[in-house]
């Protein structure tokens, strides 16, 4: 802690191989403090610190990142965010001018939440409950934040809770006597494409495998989560590389798997196992191996459960997902502090299974609820198990659609782009705007609770920028998705990898999952004490639980589970968040 007669500024610690063990850095200058704490990590430190040399704030070789960030401050003020490369939230407290400035990373990779109580002042946090914990700040749900919830919308800078707001990514905030003033400082930029195919693929290659490099510290305590996809096997095969290259060892990875009742089932969203893929990729690689298998048990346990909202703050209808996560997370956390994830590749090289539907990629809404549409669903995302008032109140689909229009009012099209290409910007637009807002902290947020900190090699601001502007013919031209990702990185994967069409996240098929799900929903409903009792059909709750083989696999199960998922977490964090709704 730190605490001056006008600000304060507290960090709880997660200790991890880079950015030194100083948790809050203090500075004097002129006889007034500037203080500053940091959530995340910097990369590029060197170049940040010879800049910081050359503006006359020199920084010592050992500073951690609380320090690295002061001196930027004392060095630029707020345009200092510009300097920062990384994944990181800051809060800098400046007694000089008494202003606060919140810093968030250009992708959001790091959440960073305020709230101004009434009386005046401003409380943040890098978690909501950082903020639940003061006084000031009543638990409250209005419609508007369960319109978030039930459409996964990502709105830039809503908090879900009344009152509770986020830093945008690519943000700064500065909190003064003036009020609160935001300004951005990056942001996706549309221009011209001039580079050829080859030439393309090799600026991929050298953008990835220099963001690789920047986020392996010195290797310690550096492992890989992998899936056998394209995108992490990219990031396992880059980063093998560079610690081959420097003499370490071997890197670690880890691979999270479910141990059904039947055989693997191929389906319309899960079409392979990850194993063999897998497996093809440590021997290629010559990576350190562990594989954890998990039961239905382990993902239906109510602590697990409870940790996975704990970390989340929030309800979600990817419930056995972000228990998985947990769980895996916490066992690399054995091995561990700093995992490498291939996330977000799919929204940069339009790697999902909507997009490359015609039907689903022109639906003029959130493209993940086109994709739940086409499951089954009818209200949002995870919301068909609502009570039919709420519902006709929320509107989830006409919020969902007045997010999408409100996106892509915002996407800068070049002139003579065809409808193809214009499609296809507003989508990766859509994706790296909205989906990121959700799918980022979800990572950070879980490894965390794990004892692990997430980096994402293709949240660099500078790869993604750069494949924004490559033409969708480009991005696709061997008519595969992600086709230039597997251009870049063919040579240092095995063909079955390079190969292997899209699989999500895997999630188990054991029916036992559904029924359990079933289970605990009809006691939620046979309990007029349950917070979200009211706010659910009964009727289709009845019809869901006479019809349990709909949530075994595919994507109908996906639909099904989401709807049940959410229910559930909603309940949960009505009762033990003390959250109110206001409707």
């Amino acid at each position: 802690m730190w605490v001056s007669a006008k600000a304060a500024l507290g960090h709880r610690r997660f200790a991890v191989p880079s950015g030194g063990e100083e948790a809050i850095a203090v500075l004097e200058r002129g006889g007034e403090p500037v203080a500053a704490a940091v959530t995340g990590f910097l990369t590029e430190r060197d170049a940040l610190r010879e800049a910081l040399r050359v503006a006359g704030s020199p920084a010592p070789a050992d500073a951690a990142d609380a320090t690295l960030v002061a001196l930027a401050h004392l060095a630029w003020g707020p345009d200092a965010a510009s300097r920062l490369e990384g994944g990181f939230a800051a809060a800098v407290w400046d007694g000089r001018t008494e202003e606060l400035v919140l810093l968030r990373d250009r992708l959001g990779n790091q959440p960073l939440y305020y709230h101004q109580p009434a009386g005046g002042g401003l409380l943040f946090g890098s978690e909501r409950k950082a903020l639940l914990a003061h006084p000031l700040v009543d638990a409250r749900v209005d419609a508007d934040g369960l319109r978030e919830l039930f459409t996964y919308a990502g709105t830039p800078g809503h908090g879900i809770l009344v009152g509770v707001h986020q830093v945008r990514p690519g943000h700064v905030l500065r909190f003064g006597r003036g009020g609160v003033t935001e300004q951005e400082y990056w942001g996706l930029r549309t221009a011209a494409h001039t580079d050829d195919l080859e030439t393309t693929v090799a600026t991929v290659r050298e953008l990835l495998a220099r963001s690789v490099r920047s986020q392996l510290d010195d290797g310690d305590s550096v492992c890989a989560l992998l899936s056998g996809g394209i995108d992490s096997s990219a990031v396992v095969a880059l980063a093998g590389q560079a610690l081959a290259e420097r003499g370490a060892d071997p890197l670690m990875t880890f691979t999270v798997s479910f141990r059904n009742e039947r055989e693997f089932r191929p389906d319309e969203v899960w079409g392979t196992e990850d194993a063999p893929f897998v497996a093809d990729v440590v021997a290629h690689v010559g990576t350190e191996h562990k594989d954890l298998v998990l039961d239905t048990a382990a993902i239906m346990d109510p602590v697990a459960r409870a940790m996975a909202l704990r970390a989340k703050d929030v309800p979600s209808p990817l419930g056995n997902m972000n228990t998985s996560l947990l769980l895996l997370c916490s066992e690399v956390g054995r091995y561990a502090r700093v995992a490498l994830l291939g996330e977000i590749a799919d929204a940069v090289f339009g790697g999902f299974n909507w997009v490359h539907n015609p039907e689903l990629a022109r639906a003029r809404t959130l493209p993940w609820l086109a994709m739940a549409r086409h499951g089954g669903g009818e209200h949002g995302m995870g919301g068909d198990l609502l009570d039919r008032d709420l519902l006709t109140k929320l509107d989830l689909n006409g919020y969902a659609h007045a997010q999408y229009a409100n996106s892509i009012a915002e996407v800068e099209h070049l002139p003579g782009e065809d409808e193809q290409e214009r499609l296809m910007r507003r989508i990766t637009y859509l994706h790296l705007t909205r989906w990121l807002e959700t799918l980022l902290p979800h990572d950070e947020q879980i490894g965390l609770v794990g004892g692990l900190q997430t980096r994402m090699p293709f949240c660099d601001h500078r790869l993604v920028q750069y494949v924004y502007n490559v033409p969708w013919s480009m991005k696709t031209f061997d008519g595969r998705e992600k086709s230039l990702l597997r251009a870049a990185v063919a040579d240092l994967l095995p063909e079955s990898v390079v190969n292997r069409a899209k699989s999500p996240y895997p999630v188990t098929q054991d029916p036992a999952y559904g029924h359990a799900l079933c289970d605990a929903l009809g006691a939620l409903v046979a309990d007029p004490a349950a917070p979200a009792h009211d706010l659910v059909d009964k009727r289709a709750v009845r019809a869901l639980l006479d019809d349990r083989s709909v949530l075994d696999s595919g994507p109908r199960a996906w639909v099904a589970r989401a709807n049940v998922e959410i229910v559930l977490g909603l309940d949960r964090w009505l009762r033990e968040y003390g959250v109110r709704t206001v409707l």
